[in-house]
């Protein structure tokens, strides 16, 4: 459950995580991680234990936030009672609560000045110059045109169709597009990667996408190139984000 109230004098809210001790277990370390501290264990938001629960507080500025609880640096439990829900990229379900913009104060308006300054007496007209007699401009010669010759079209080259790696189970729009960024848009291409290539792509985007295990994806990837997917479909039936 979480309670946000206004901080005006800090234009940011004052925002309360607070999860049944029923929910978690007894005498667990519980922390908050978060997009507001990049799903990092050291920097989660310890919950400190109550009569029955755990809770934390932090002050955040306006925006959308999506969080889960960690329970002693390797159990996920979601909030059941959460704004919202959304995948999270890696086969796995963000909590997610939005902070209302909020309005910035008006400054005052300026007095006007109580008196009017005098108006300026209008300047003389000053006598119009004698038009000069205007010289007859000569015609300039038309360019020729210089013969050019056209340009043969270029060739079109075919482009490679970009598959949906989302049909994988166990990645996401968020790690497709990682994929994407790697260079990995079709299933063959996938489905030739090394372990240690995908390794490095979930390395390099952070904690979040750590977590993630790209075990049976070259396996499901070859299976969609080859059209198979009768098969495809029996190993992912057996599959649970992504994992056997």
């Amino acid at each position: 459950m979480i309670k946000k109230s206004l901080v005006k004098s800090k234009n940011q809210y004052k925002v309360t995580f607070e999860v049944p001790a029923d929910h978690i277990g007894a005498g667990r370390e519980v922390r908050v991680l978060a997009s507001f501290n990049d799903w990092s264990w050291d920097g989660g938001l310890v919950m400190k234990t109550g009569k029955d629960s755990y809770k934390a507080t932090t002050e955040l500025p306006a925006g959308h936030y999506q969080f889960r609880y960690l329970v002693d640096g390797w159990d996920w439990k979601n909030d059941e009672s959460a704004e919202a829900y959304t995948d999270s990229g890696y086969g796995t379900i963000n909590c997610c609560f939005a902070l209302d913009a909020i309005a910035a104060k008006k400054a005052a308006p300026k007095k006007a000045a109580a008196k009017k300054a005098a108006a300026q007496p209008a300047a003389k007209k000053a006598a119009p110059a004698k038009k000069a007699a205007a010289k007859p401009v000569a015609k300039k010669a038309a360019p020729k045109k210089a013969a050019t010759k056209k340009a043969a079209p270029a060739k079109k080259v075919a482009a490679k169709k970009a598959d949906d790696l989302k049909r994988i189970e166990g990645i996401g729009p968020k790690i497709a597009g990682l994929l994407n960024a790697a260079n990995i848009h079709t299933f063959a291409q996938l489905g030739k990667a090394s372990p240690k290539k995908l390794a490095d792509v979930l390395q390099a985007a952070g904690a979040r996408f750590r977590l993630a295990k790209p075990d049976t994806w070259q396996e499901q990837a070859k299976l969609a190139a080859a059209g198979k997917d009768a098969e495809l479909k029996k190993l992912q039936d057996s599959l649970k984000g992504g994992r056997r």
